[in-house]
């Protein structure tokens, strides 16, 4: 993932430092080596999370072991290390908006969260759902003395490559997972959580849930069906395209829908902020625009009076959408997914 992020971001410069890190040990998930308690139905289920389905480097998932004793099980986590956690976490703190999406979306209710990307709150999407659970700092920026009052048994750290943010967390509870690399689609990384919270089996159907869906629906777009969307994120600086298999273009693509040409390029990143002279970049048959801050915000308003702008087709064709970017400019998991879905079938009139 070599493309550079918008350089004013603090998400994207931790974004930048894990693929320094991680690039080498390519995607991973977190790992069942060892099982303890036997309270869940889910409990010992490796096959979605394994190697030969996933493409992880990750040492090979072994069969379920008895533990009495503790009630604990050992997993790898997206850095290939083993960590030893609770059969059945009852207090889960989650540090980046793609955990709390994935716990929710298994049912469960976290003891702590961090606000979303760019945001003082926790995103809008999700909001509904965690009234009155504790906020414990901001995106992978934990205040320790929050999570410490959380009292958490699992923490799920994201992407996290601060080793001395690291160090506290495991101060706290050793059971601290690393759950995504940056090479990691939005399946892997659900599924690693899934296995981390013994609801593997859960996680499969949640996203074979959303297969079906995404294929149903994009089936459902009539004349628009196939058609080249442009996903963009703006900043303050300009404009920023997604590529193939960022989140929301991957939702696109599992809905049967297309990229532009100028778009057309894999990795899961965002591209450096582009100037006017390059706004036709990201044109399309349909454009969908996202911010993640009031800079941002305040930049698309003026540059949609600019001729370059009302130039490009999508424009001309009353074709530009208005996302959330706390959705659409994330890595996202299923509840995001779900709200993609619901936002291109709206725009593009699914039947």
């Amino acid at each position: 993932m070599s493309t550079p992020s918008t350089p004013q971001s603090p998400f994207d410069l931790a974004r930048r430092r894990a693929v320094q890190v991680l690039a080498a040990t390519g995607a991973a998930t977190l790992l069942l080596v060892g099982c303890g308690s036997s309270g869940s139905s889910d409990k010992g289920s490796s096959g979605a999370g394994s190697p030969s389905e996933q493409g992880s480097p990750s040492a090979a998932a072994g069969g379920p072991a008895a533990d009495a004793a503790g009630g604990k099980r050992t997993v790898k986590d997206a850095t290939g290390t083993a960590v030893e956690i609770p059969a059945e976490p009852k207090r889960i703190v989650t540090l980046t908006q793609e955990d709390l999406d994935a716990v929710l979306a298994l049912g469960l209710k976290p003891a702590g969260i961090t606000n979303g990307q760019g945001l003082n709150e926790p995103p809008a999407y999700l909001k509904d759902k965690v009234q009155g659970v504790p906020v414990v700092g901001n995106l992978l920026q934990p205040v320790m003395d929050k999570v410490i009052a959380a009292k958490p048994d699992l923490i799920l750290a994201g992407d996290m490559q601060d080793q001395q943010v690291l160090k506290q967390l495991r101060e706290i509870t050793p059971a601290t997972l690393v759950t995504m690399a940056p090479t990691d689609d939005w399946k892997l990384s659900f599924r690693g959580i899934g296995n981390a919270v013994n609801k593997l089996d859960q996680a499969n159907k949640v996203i074979a849930d959303y297969d079906a869906k995404a294929a149903r629906t994009g089936g459902e777009l009539g004349e628009n069906k196939g058609k080249a969307v442009s996903i963009v994120r703006w900043n303050p600086t300009g404009p920023s395209w997604m590529e193939k298999k960022q989140f929301a273009s991957g939702v696109a693509l599992d809905m049967g829908l297309t990229r532009p040409q100028a778009q057309d390029k894999d990795g899961n990143a965002h591209t450096p902020a582009l100037s006017l002279e390059k706004i036709n970049e990201i044109d399309g048959d349909w454009l969908f625009l996202s911010t993640l801050t009031d800079d941002g915000k305040a930049a698309l308003k003026d540059v949609q009076s600019k001729p370059a702008y009302q130039e490009l087709n999508a424009v001309k064709n009353n074709h530009t959408v208005t996302v959330d970017g706390s959705v659409w400019s994330t890595r996202g998991g299923p509840l995001a997914a779900d709200v993609v879905i619901g936002d291109i079938a709206k725009a593009l009139g699914a039947k």
